[in-house]
């Protein structure tokens, strides 16, 4: 479907009530096309869970139900918030929820420990990981990290793969010290100036932080050194990958001409997540959190693909990247992670 398409032909709104971030449990209909909750025949009910709380990224998602993108495909979506992506993970791996938005080093550490999901497609294929620090501290470089307290969270993927980004940059890992913080008291840190910055997603933590603080962010993001690997994507329980795939072939084309069409219209995106759930950042900040988003929805690999098809190339150096850092313990099969069945048709236009 063409993005014209998109936004010419689409039916306007679905019940507001698809929108609600409810904790009910995944209950994919065995076929689709079984009638909706609301009782409206056509519909297949899918729950999606988030890896957070509702933030810029996520906007096509509201968008997509919104402009009746994933109506338009057989599904009635109900969107959920996450606690991080590993539960997101786990929760999908029990047949809690139907759908959820993961990072891949999560999800490929989760698939090593046995939980039965795969990846179904990649849709932040450049990694947003990076030392953010104000833009006033006289940090422009990474050679200027040197002797600087970065804030860190043990165990998360920007902070594993860190030793990586200092050995790309030409920094020794003792060159600069870490402090093991949460993901709040990170930000918090930064703010108070406890620490010359943190280490995180650019395209969430940096715009809040910025808005908090008043004050201008840099980004030293881990790509702009070379080091490169997969982050968000949809991913889906193995179960329901054997016995439905042709709802998960619709849940994914939708979400890719989701997100292409919330590429063209960032603003009527970012206002379809319009009073969604009371811990949503202000309406600045998602605006700008979802067009940091955007230039992340290919690698040099992949650019001009749509949004969502992922190659080979990248899997294979994402998943070589994950094993050396030590986020999974071997570099096995692309297949081993990813189902590369559903890929969305058609390069972007």
């Amino acid at each position: 479907m063409s993005k014209k398409t998109i936004r010419n032909g689409l039916v306007t709104a679905v019940a507001a009530s698809a929108l609600l971030l409810t904790a009910c449990s995944g209950n994919a209909s065995p076929e689709p096309g079984a009638a909706g909750a609301d009782g409206e025949a056509g519909l297949t009910d899918v729950t999606l869970m988030l890896n957070w709380y509702p933030y810029g990224e996520h906007a096509p998602f509201y968008y997509g139900v919104e402009q009746g993108i994933f109506e338009e495909h057989g599904i009635n979506l109900t969107i959920q918030a996450g606690q991080g992506s590993t539960k997101t993970a786990q929760a999908v791996g029990q047949g809690q929820v139907d759908f959820g938005w993961a990072d891949t080093p999560a999800v490929l550490a989760n698939i090593d420990k046995g939980v039965s999901i795969r990846s179904v497609g990649v849709f932040l294929q450049t990694t947003p990981s990076a030392v953010q620090v104000f833009t006033d501290s006289g940090i422009s470089t990474p050679a200027d990290l040197k002797g600087k307290t970065i804030a860190t969270s043990a165990g998360d993927a920007p902070t594993t793969t860190f030793p990586l980004y200092l050995e790309a940059a030409g920094l020794e890992e003792g060159d600069v010290t870490q402090q093991n913080l949460d993901a709040a008291g990170k930000m918090a840190a930064m703010i108070n100036e406890q620490v010359d910055g943190l280490i995180g997603f650019a395209h969430d933590q940096g715009p809040t932080i910025a808005a908090q603080s008043g004050k201008d962010v840099t980004y030293l993001k881990y790509s702009d050194v070379g080091l490169n690997f997969f982050s968000n994507g949809l991913i889906a329980n193995t179960d329901l990958i054997e016995s439905n795939p042709d709802l998960v072939e619709n849940m994914v084309a939708a979400t890719s001409e989701a997100y292409a069409a919330a590429t063209e219209a960032p603003e009527d995106a970012v206002a379809a997540m319009d009073g969604k759930d009371p811990q949503m950042p202000a309406a600045e900040v998602l605006i700008e959190q979802w067009n940091n988003t955007i230039p992340l929805l290919t690698s040099p690999e992949s650019d001009g693909n749509a949004p969502g098809v992922n190659t080979t190339g990248d899997w294979e150096a994402t998943i070589e990247v994950l094993s050396t850092a030590g986020l999974i313990e071997e570099a096995k099969p692309v297949e081993d992670y990813f189902d590369a069945s559903f890929e969305p048709s058609g390069a972007a236009e």
